[in-house]
Protein backbone atom coordinates (compact mmCIF):
# COMPACT_ATOMS: atom_id res chain seq x y z
CA UNK A 1 0.00 0.00 0.00
CA UNK A 2 1.01 3.50 -0.79
CA UNK A 3 0.36 7.07 0.88
CA UNK A 4 -0.80 10.14 -0.97
CA UNK A 5 0.67 13.55 -1.36
CA UNK A 6 -1.20 16.61 -3.14
CA UNK A 7 0.33 19.77 -4.12
CA UNK A 8 -0.80 22.71 -4.80
CA UNK A 9 -4.12 21.64 -6.59
CA UNK A 10 -6.21 23.45 -7.91
CA UNK A 11 -9.37 22.77 -9.98
CA UNK A 12 -11.18 25.61 -12.37
CA UNK A 13 -14.48 25.37 -14.40
CA UNK A 14 -13.66 28.19 -17.30
CA UNK A 15 -13.17 31.29 -15.12
CA UNK A 16 -14.64 29.42 -11.77
CA UNK A 17 -11.83 27.79 -9.80
CA UNK A 18 -13.27 25.72 -7.20
CA UNK A 19 -10.79 24.06 -5.74
CA UNK A 20 -8.34 26.50 -4.30
CA UNK A 21 -4.07 25.53 -3.64
CA UNK A 22 -5.16 22.50 -1.80
CA UNK A 23 -1.89 20.80 -0.55
CA UNK A 24 -2.31 17.36 1.77
CA UNK A 25 -0.33 14.59 2.87
CA UNK A 26 -1.99 11.34 3.64
CA UNK A 27 0.31 8.64 4.81
CA UNK A 28 0.56 5.25 4.14
CA UNK A 29 -2.21 3.04 5.83
CA UNK A 30 -3.85 6.29 6.84
CA UNK A 31 -7.92 6.49 6.75
CA UNK A 32 -9.00 9.83 5.82
CA UNK A 33 -12.25 11.39 5.76
CA UNK A 34 -13.22 14.61 3.71
CA UNK A 35 -16.05 16.32 5.09
CA UNK A 36 -17.68 19.97 4.35
CA UNK A 37 -20.78 20.99 3.22
CA UNK A 38 -22.76 20.41 -0.07
CA UNK A 39 -20.67 22.20 -2.44
CA UNK A 40 -17.37 22.41 -0.82
CA UNK A 41 -15.22 20.21 -3.28
CA UNK A 42 -14.21 17.13 -1.64
CA UNK A 43 -16.23 14.96 -4.03
CA UNK A 44 -14.30 16.79 -6.46
CA UNK A 45 -11.02 16.33 -4.89
CA UNK A 46 -12.05 12.64 -4.71
CA UNK A 47 -12.71 12.01 -8.81
CA UNK A 48 -8.96 14.36 -8.76
CA UNK A 49 -7.06 12.06 -7.25
CA UNK A 50 -9.06 9.33 -9.21
CA UNK A 51 -8.04 10.81 -12.02
CA UNK A 52 -11.98 11.02 -13.24
CA UNK A 53 -11.35 15.07 -13.06
CA UNK A 54 -8.32 16.70 -15.02
CA UNK A 55 -6.60 18.56 -12.98
CA UNK A 56 -5.78 22.38 -13.76
CA UNK A 57 -2.65 22.47 -11.38
CA UNK A 58 -0.60 20.75 -8.98
CA UNK A 59 1.03 17.42 -8.38
CA UNK A 60 -0.62 13.84 -7.09
CA UNK A 61 1.51 11.85 -6.26
CA UNK A 62 0.55 7.90 -5.01
CA UNK A 63 3.49 6.61 -3.37
CA UNK A 64 6.56 7.74 -4.65
CA UNK A 65 4.82 7.78 -8.17
CA UNK A 66 3.41 10.88 -9.82
CA UNK A 67 0.19 10.09 -10.99
CA UNK A 68 -0.89 13.73 -12.11
CA UNK A 69 -1.66 12.75 -15.67
CA UNK A 70 -2.23 9.17 -15.74
CA UNK A 71 -5.49 7.42 -16.77
CA UNK A 72 -7.43 6.19 -13.39
CA UNK A 73 -6.85 2.38 -14.17
CA UNK A 74 -3.00 3.21 -14.23
CA UNK A 75 -3.09 4.83 -11.19
CA UNK A 76 -3.60 2.27 -8.50
CA UNK A 77 -6.52 3.31 -7.13
CA UNK A 78 -10.23 1.46 -6.82
CA UNK A 79 -12.91 3.34 -5.88
CA UNK A 80 -16.33 3.15 -4.39
CA UNK A 81 -19.92 5.12 -5.38
CA UNK A 82 -22.74 6.50 -3.78
CA UNK A 83 -24.97 4.79 -6.63
CA UNK A 84 -22.83 0.98 -6.50
CA UNK A 85 -22.57 1.12 -9.97
CA UNK A 86 -23.13 -2.40 -10.64
CA UNK A 87 -23.86 -4.60 -13.91
CA UNK A 88 -27.81 -5.37 -13.16
CA UNK A 89 -27.38 -8.45 -15.48
CA UNK A 90 -24.27 -9.78 -14.15
CA UNK A 91 -23.94 -11.98 -11.04
CA UNK A 92 -22.55 -10.92 -8.14
CA UNK A 93 -19.11 -12.92 -8.98
CA UNK A 94 -19.40 -11.55 -12.59
CA UNK A 95 -19.63 -8.02 -10.77
CA UNK A 96 -16.54 -8.13 -8.68
CA UNK A 97 -14.62 -10.22 -10.96
CA UNK A 98 -15.21 -7.89 -13.66
CA UNK A 99 -12.35 -5.22 -13.58
CA UNK A 100 -9.71 -8.68 -13.03
CA UNK A 101 -11.04 -10.21 -16.38
CA UNK A 102 -10.84 -6.95 -18.73
CA UNK A 103 -7.08 -6.49 -17.37
CA UNK A 104 -6.59 -9.54 -18.21
CA UNK A 105 -5.73 -11.48 -14.65
CA UNK A 106 -5.32 -15.25 -14.91
CA UNK A 107 -8.53 -16.88 -14.25
CA UNK A 108 -7.03 -19.09 -11.02
CA UNK A 109 -6.66 -15.93 -9.22
CA UNK A 110 -9.63 -13.86 -10.27
CA UNK A 111 -11.58 -16.87 -8.49
CA UNK A 112 -8.98 -17.35 -5.10
CA UNK A 113 -9.66 -12.69 -5.27
CA UNK A 114 -13.06 -13.19 -5.37
CA UNK A 115 -13.58 -16.05 -2.86
CA UNK A 116 -11.41 -14.24 -0.36
CA UNK A 117 -13.30 -10.44 -0.48
CA UNK A 118 -16.65 -12.97 -0.91
CA UNK A 119 -15.81 -14.72 2.55
CA UNK A 120 -14.54 -11.42 4.22
CA UNK A 121 -17.51 -9.07 3.30
CA UNK A 122 -19.62 -12.56 3.85
CA UNK A 123 -21.14 -12.44 0.40
CA UNK A 124 -20.25 -16.03 -0.05
CA UNK A 125 -24.49 -16.99 0.28
CA UNK A 126 -24.92 -14.66 -2.56
CA UNK A 127 -22.49 -15.26 -5.31
CA UNK A 128 -24.47 -15.86 -7.88
CA UNK A 129 -27.45 -13.68 -7.53
CA UNK A 130 -28.16 -10.73 -9.21
CA UNK A 131 -28.05 -7.05 -7.91
CA UNK A 132 -31.65 -6.74 -8.38
CA UNK A 133 -31.89 -9.79 -5.36
CA UNK A 134 -29.77 -7.72 -3.22
CA UNK A 135 -30.78 -5.58 -0.07
CA UNK A 136 -29.07 -1.74 -0.37
CA UNK A 137 -26.31 -3.22 2.54
CA UNK A 138 -25.44 -6.40 0.15
CA UNK A 139 -25.01 -4.51 -2.96
CA UNK A 140 -22.84 -1.63 -1.15
CA UNK A 141 -20.49 -4.89 0.12
CA UNK A 142 -20.55 -5.98 -3.49
CA UNK A 143 -19.48 -2.64 -4.71
CA UNK A 144 -16.65 -3.02 -1.76
CA UNK A 145 -16.16 -6.12 -3.07
CA UNK A 146 -14.91 -5.28 -6.54
CA UNK A 147 -12.22 -2.39 -4.73
CA UNK A 148 -10.79 -5.07 -2.68
CA UNK A 149 -10.35 -8.07 -5.31
CA UNK A 150 -8.32 -5.51 -7.71
CA UNK A 151 -5.79 -4.73 -4.84
CA UNK A 152 -5.41 -0.82 -5.06
CA UNK A 153 -2.56 0.93 -3.60
CA UNK A 154 -5.25 3.55 -2.27
CA UNK A 155 -8.82 3.09 -1.98
CA UNK A 156 -11.64 6.25 -2.59
CA UNK A 157 -15.09 6.03 -1.30
CA UNK A 158 -17.46 8.43 -1.95
CA UNK A 159 -20.37 8.94 -0.04
CA UNK A 160 -21.09 5.29 0.02
CA UNK A 161 -23.57 4.97 2.69
CA UNK A 162 -26.09 8.13 1.82
CA UNK A 163 -28.65 5.68 0.25
CA UNK A 164 -28.98 3.34 2.80
CA UNK A 165 -31.68 3.91 5.76
CA UNK A 166 -30.18 4.98 9.46
CA UNK A 167 -29.71 1.56 11.07
CA UNK A 168 -27.32 -0.29 7.94
CA UNK A 169 -25.66 3.20 7.72
CA UNK A 170 -24.81 2.50 11.66
CA UNK A 171 -23.56 -1.28 10.58
CA UNK A 172 -21.89 -0.76 7.44
CA UNK A 173 -19.70 2.13 9.15
CA UNK A 174 -18.99 -0.66 11.66
CA UNK A 175 -18.03 -2.89 8.80
CA UNK A 176 -15.48 -0.22 6.73
CA UNK A 177 -13.73 0.21 10.13
CA UNK A 178 -13.46 -3.41 10.47
CA UNK A 179 -12.20 -3.59 6.80
CA UNK A 180 -9.49 -1.34 7.11
CA UNK A 181 -8.47 -2.76 10.01
CA UNK A 182 -8.26 -6.49 8.34
CA UNK A 183 -7.07 -4.93 4.87
CA UNK A 184 -4.49 -2.08 6.77
CA UNK A 185 -5.03 0.19 3.98
CA UNK A 186 -4.96 3.58 2.58
CA UNK A 187 -8.27 4.96 2.70
CA UNK A 188 -10.03 8.36 1.41
CA UNK A 189 -13.48 8.79 2.85
CA UNK A 190 -15.86 11.63 1.52
CA UNK A 191 -19.07 12.66 3.36
CA UNK A 192 -21.19 15.37 4.70
CA UNK A 193 -21.82 13.45 7.56
CA UNK A 194 -20.02 14.53 10.31
CA UNK A 195 -20.68 11.33 12.52
CA UNK A 196 -19.23 9.54 9.88
CA UNK A 197 -16.00 11.12 10.09
CA UNK A 198 -15.67 11.33 13.71
CA UNK A 199 -16.25 7.15 13.99
CA UNK A 200 -14.52 6.46 10.85
CA UNK A 201 -11.08 8.80 10.69
CA UNK A 202 -7.67 7.84 11.58
CA UNK A 203 -7.47 12.37 10.28
CA UNK A 204 -10.36 14.57 9.21
CA UNK A 205 -10.02 16.95 6.51
CA UNK A 206 -12.29 19.91 6.78
CA UNK A 207 -13.21 21.93 3.29
CA UNK A 208 -14.99 24.88 3.00
CA UNK A 209 -15.56 26.34 -0.77
CA UNK A 210 -12.43 24.33 -2.38
CA UNK A 211 -10.50 24.92 0.70
CA UNK A 212 -9.05 23.29 3.59
CA UNK A 213 -9.78 24.58 6.50
CA UNK A 214 -8.06 22.23 9.24
CA UNK A 215 -6.53 18.80 9.02
CA UNK A 216 -6.62 16.74 12.59
CA UNK A 217 -8.08 13.58 14.08
CA UNK A 218 -11.29 13.83 15.19
CA UNK A 219 -10.95 14.71 18.83
CA UNK A 220 -8.10 16.90 17.66
CA UNK A 221 -11.03 18.97 15.47
CA UNK A 222 -13.90 18.76 18.53
CA UNK A 223 -11.11 20.02 21.09
CA UNK A 224 -9.22 22.43 19.25
CA UNK A 225 -10.59 23.90 16.71
CA UNK A 226 -8.80 26.57 14.08
CA UNK A 227 -11.97 29.04 13.33
CA UNK A 228 -15.70 29.74 14.04
CA UNK A 229 -16.05 27.26 10.53
CA UNK A 230 -14.63 24.15 12.22
CA UNK A 231 -15.36 24.73 15.21
CA UNK A 232 -19.51 24.87 14.56
CA UNK A 233 -19.04 21.75 12.17
CA UNK A 234 -17.34 19.31 14.41
CA UNK A 235 -20.12 18.01 16.64
CA UNK A 236 -23.37 16.95 17.18
CA UNK A 237 -25.66 18.53 17.95
CA UNK A 238 -23.26 21.56 16.68
CA UNK A 239 -21.60 24.45 19.50
CA UNK A 240 -23.84 27.16 20.37
CA UNK A 241 -22.63 30.61 19.23
CA UNK A 242 -23.04 33.85 21.58
CA UNK A 243 -21.97 37.37 20.33
CA UNK A 244 -19.95 39.07 22.78
CA UNK A 245 -18.34 42.21 23.32
CA UNK A 246 -14.79 43.07 24.85
CA UNK A 247 -14.99 44.89 27.90
CA UNK A 248 -11.77 44.55 28.99
CA UNK A 249 -8.14 43.18 28.06
CA UNK A 250 -4.71 43.24 29.93
CA UNK A 251 -2.38 40.98 31.75
CA UNK A 252 -2.77 37.77 28.95
CA UNK A 253 -6.60 38.28 30.06
CA UNK A 254 -9.86 39.53 28.38
CA UNK A 255 -13.41 40.35 30.19
CA UNK A 256 -16.17 39.90 27.46
CA UNK A 257 -20.05 40.32 28.02
CA UNK A 258 -22.51 38.25 26.51
CA UNK A 259 -24.87 40.77 24.21
CA UNK A 260 -27.80 41.04 25.68
CA UNK A 261 -27.15 39.59 29.62
CA UNK A 262 -25.58 41.02 32.61
CA UNK A 263 -23.43 37.56 32.41
CA UNK A 264 -19.61 38.65 32.35
CA UNK A 265 -16.60 36.78 32.35
CA UNK A 266 -12.71 36.55 32.01
CA UNK A 267 -10.83 34.41 29.03
CA UNK A 268 -7.40 33.96 29.24
CA UNK A 269 -5.37 34.44 25.98
CA UNK A 270 -1.59 34.08 24.93
CA UNK A 271 -1.83 35.48 21.84
CA UNK A 272 -2.33 39.19 20.75
CA UNK A 273 -5.05 40.72 22.78
CA UNK A 274 -8.33 42.44 21.02
CA UNK A 275 -9.01 45.97 21.51
CA UNK A 276 -12.19 46.70 23.45
CA UNK A 277 -15.33 46.95 22.33
CA UNK A 278 -14.25 44.06 19.78
CA UNK A 279 -17.32 41.58 18.75
CA UNK A 280 -16.51 38.39 19.69
CA UNK A 281 -18.58 34.72 19.26
CA UNK A 282 -18.51 32.71 22.26
CA UNK A 283 -19.17 29.29 21.82
CA UNK A 284 -20.25 26.70 23.93
CA UNK A 285 -20.83 22.62 22.91
CA UNK A 286 -24.18 21.42 24.15
CA UNK A 287 -22.50 19.01 26.44
CA UNK A 288 -20.82 21.83 28.54
CA UNK A 289 -24.42 24.30 28.88
CA UNK A 290 -26.49 23.22 32.09
CA UNK A 291 -30.20 23.52 32.35
CA UNK A 292 -31.41 25.68 35.43
CA UNK A 293 -28.23 24.36 37.34
CA UNK A 294 -24.80 26.81 38.80
CA UNK A 295 -22.02 28.51 37.17
CA UNK A 296 -19.30 31.30 36.56
CA UNK A 297 -21.65 32.41 33.59
CA UNK A 298 -25.28 31.86 32.49
CA UNK A 299 -27.70 32.56 29.71
CA UNK A 300 -31.53 32.76 29.93
CA UNK A 301 -33.84 31.74 27.34
CA UNK A 302 -37.24 30.22 26.62
CA UNK A 303 -37.73 26.58 25.76
CA UNK A 304 -38.59 25.75 21.77
CA UNK A 305 -38.45 22.08 21.89
CA UNK A 306 -37.14 18.70 24.13
CA UNK A 307 -35.77 16.10 21.75
CA UNK A 308 -35.72 13.01 24.46
CA UNK A 309 -32.95 10.68 23.24
CA UNK A 310 -33.99 7.62 25.84
CA UNK A 311 -31.44 9.22 29.08
CA UNK A 312 -30.30 11.93 27.34
CA UNK A 313 -31.96 15.19 26.51
CA UNK A 314 -31.75 18.14 23.83
CA UNK A 315 -33.18 21.21 25.24
CA UNK A 316 -33.61 23.72 22.46
CA UNK A 317 -34.12 27.28 23.13
CA UNK A 318 -34.33 30.72 22.19
CA UNK A 319 -32.70 33.66 23.86
CA UNK A 320 -34.38 37.03 24.19
CA UNK A 321 -32.59 38.14 21.31
CA UNK A 322 -33.36 35.64 19.00
CA UNK A 323 -30.63 33.53 19.42
CA UNK A 324 -31.11 29.05 19.24
CA UNK A 325 -29.10 27.56 21.73
CA UNK A 326 -29.01 23.83 22.69
CA UNK A 327 -27.82 21.83 25.60
CA UNK A 328 -27.51 18.20 26.47
CA UNK A 329 -28.62 16.77 29.80
CA UNK A 330 -28.97 13.50 31.35
CA UNK A 331 -32.35 11.95 32.56
CA UNK A 332 -35.62 12.43 31.73
CA UNK A 333 -36.52 16.14 30.64
CA UNK A 334 -39.88 18.05 31.38
CA UNK A 335 -40.32 21.57 29.84
CA UNK A 336 -43.13 22.50 28.67
CA UNK A 337 -42.65 24.87 25.28
CA UNK A 338 -42.40 28.91 26.19
CA UNK A 339 -40.91 27.61 29.44
CA UNK A 340 -38.15 30.02 31.12
CA UNK A 341 -34.83 28.43 31.51
CA UNK A 342 -31.15 29.59 32.33
CA UNK A 343 -28.37 27.96 31.30
CA UNK A 344 -24.78 27.87 32.89
CA UNK A 345 -21.97 27.51 31.72
CA UNK A 346 -17.77 27.14 32.70
CA UNK A 347 -16.31 29.68 30.47
CA UNK A 348 -12.86 27.84 30.71
CA UNK A 349 -14.86 25.00 28.15
CA UNK A 350 -15.40 27.81 26.00
CA UNK A 351 -14.07 29.47 22.88
CA UNK A 352 -13.65 32.67 21.48
CA UNK A 353 -13.72 33.93 18.18
CA UNK A 354 -13.16 37.21 16.23
CA UNK A 355 -15.13 38.78 13.77
CA UNK A 356 -12.95 37.21 10.78
CA UNK A 357 -13.85 33.52 12.54
CA UNK A 358 -10.57 32.84 13.83
CA UNK A 359 -9.86 31.51 17.30
CA UNK A 360 -8.87 33.72 19.83
CA UNK A 361 -6.08 32.08 21.78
Amino acid sequence: MSGLALRDVTKSYGDVKVIHGVNLDIKDNEFVVFVGPSGCGKSTLLRIIAGLEDISGGTIHIGAKDVTDLEPVDRGIAMVFQTYALYPHMTVEENMSFGLRVTGVPEAEIRTRVAEAAKSLQLDPYLARKPSQLSGGQRQRVAIGRAIVRKPEVFLFDEPLSNLDAELRVHMRIEIARLHQRLGSTMVYVTHDQVEAMTLADKIVVLQKGRIEQVGSPLDLFDNPDNQFVAGFIGSPKMNFLAGTVENAAGGRVRVKVNGTDTTFDYPLSGQLPSIGAVVAIGSRPEHLTANGTGPASITGAVDVVEQMGEVGYIHARTPDGTHIVAQAQGRQDYAAGAPVVFTFDPARAFLFDQSGMRLR
